[in-house]
């Protein structure tokens, strides 16, 4: 499996706490699943894998380009 990485080329794991800016605003949250393949994909009901699956600060389920997303430590 290929490592998954950050905009700043860290590694993101199940666990992590990540967010990205969007429209005035940011999604912020713990990352539930890496999806790295078609069939992961088409399972979890995104598009185009890889993606970052996580809950926002509002409960809703986002999904993210791993490269737009940045590691809050």
């Amino acid at each position: 499996m290929p490592e998954i990485k950050s905009k700043q080329g860290e590694p993101i794991h199940k666990g992590d706490h990540v967010y990205t800016k969007i429209r005035g605003g940011r999604h912020e949250g713990d990352v539930e699943k890496v999806v790295t393949t078609e069939e992961e994909a088409k399972k979890e009901g995104v598009k185009n894998p890889p993606k970052v699956l996580f809950t926002d600060q509002k409960g809703k389920l986002v999904a993210h380009n791993p490269g737009t997303l940045e590691k809050v430590d």
